[in-house]
């Protein structure tokens, strides 16, 4: 995303050299990295480690998110082509304001305490900045099931509106902005009864007029580098 996504590679944010090192921040652990594919060069190969604070526009829902940490691998395979490898996403549900207060279904409750739960939608491309995700919608009156994007996740392109700095070079701290205007998203999904009240609280379908975009920060960590598991 970063990720983010979500965004973590060099490809993505366009730095061309580093500067001499400054305090670093506080980084996050590798302990998600994930299994390198069978050939390559752990050397050759980062595991990075984005950390990103979202603020989201989809539909008439506007919040700032939880923050969201994201680990993926990257690196030459064999054949010389660019590989990539996905870890895993950490973030928590942040509550969607005014909850779906007297806008429920004949015969339910007002739908208080709504919170969304973004989730990795299976999709990503560190290289570009594309990846995906779902949107759970989590409310005691809500089944598990009732998603944004359950079919098909939300797709994100992510644009940098400014070049990355480097916070540090040891260890490796770069930060960056990024953004998607364009894309779409789809209704609520297995909701039960209120997902028409859900989906008019929250303005879906919307096919525009929705934003993504957060201040990143990522660290990585050669293969050969990481601590022995």
């Amino acid at each position: 995303m970063t990720g983010a996504a979500l965004a973590g590679a060099i490809a993505l944010t366009g730095l061309a050299g580093a500067p001499a090192a400054s305090a670093a921040e506080a980084l996050p652990d590798f302990a998600d990295c994930p299994a390198l594919p069978a050939g390559v060069n752990p050397g050759s190969w980062r595991c990075e480690v984005h950390s990103a604070a979202p603020r989201l526009t989809m539909g008439n829902v506007t919040v700032t998110l939880a923050p969201i940490t994201m680990t993926h691998a990257e690196g030459p395979m064999p054949d010389g082509s660019q590989g990539q490898v996905w870890g895993a996403m950490h973030t928590a549900a942040t509550p969607v304001p005014g909850g779906l207060t007297g806008t429920a279904a004949a015969g339910q409750p007002p739908l208080l305490g709504l919170a969304i739960h973004p989730e990795y939608g299976g999709r990503s491309d560190f290289y570009t900045g594309r990846f995906s995700l779902r949107f759970r919608l989590v409310s005691p009156l809500l089944p598990r099931a009732c998603v944004i994007g359950s079919a098909e996740p939300v797709d994100f392109a992510l644009k940098r509106p400014s070049p990355s700095e480097w916070v540090s070079t040891n260890p490796p701290v770069i930060k960056f902005s990024a953004y998607d205007d364009t894309f779409a998203a789809p209704a609520a999904e297995h909701c039960g009864p209120l997902t028409r009240a859900l989906d008019r609280r929250l303005g879906l379908p919307a096919p525009s007029g929705n934003l993504m975009s957060y201040d990143a920060t990522y660290t990585f960590r050669t293969y050969d580098r990481l601590p022995a598991r």
